[in-house]
């Protein structure tokens, strides 16, 4: 599943659908993933540790005035693309599936700048919002094709 970020990243418009209809695509995929391991791979517990340090970046960078951020960034760069490196060994282990390793990699290799790394968070936030939910209410939810 290719993510695109931007529906125009020259004016900063975020593509409409990031947040909502690919987020959950992306989280119903996920999900499957972690049903067809028996519950191995692609733990709520797992993919929150990948989502809190992006959070941990996120602020790292947040905190700093204005002028400052993108200096910062430069810095922390390098450490977010190692995010890489830490899906690969997740993968590895059985921890996580080919799948979250490619929304990993594939999102990783879009981030060059601040915009960039900002929408990947938000995206990731949306990406948790709906993991959790499918998390919670289970396979039959997507197969009843979202009917209570």
């Amino acid at each position: 599943m290719e993510i695109s970020f931007w529906k125009d990243k020259e004016k900063k418009i975020i593509n409409a659908e990031l947040f909502s209809t690919t987020a959950d695509e992306l989280a119903k995929k996920i999900y499957k993933d972690q049903v067809e391991s028996r519950g191995k791979a692609n733990k709520p517990t797992q993919l929150r540790k990948f989502y809190d340090e992006v959070l941990r970046f996120n602020g790292m960078i947040k905190t700093l005035p204005d002028e400052k951020q993108k200096e910062e960034f430069e810095k922390i760069l390098p450490f977010i693309k190692m995010l890489n490196a830490k899906a690969a060994y997740a993968l590895g282990r059985d921890l996580i599936s080919i799948n979250f390793k490619d929304f990993i990699s594939s999102s990783i290799k879009k981030i060059n700048d601040i915009n960039d790394f900002e929408t990947f968070a938000n995206f990731f936030e949306s990406f948790m919002g709906f993991y959790k939910f499918y998390d919670e209410k289970g396979a039959n939810y997507i197969e009843q094709g979202g009917k209570r």
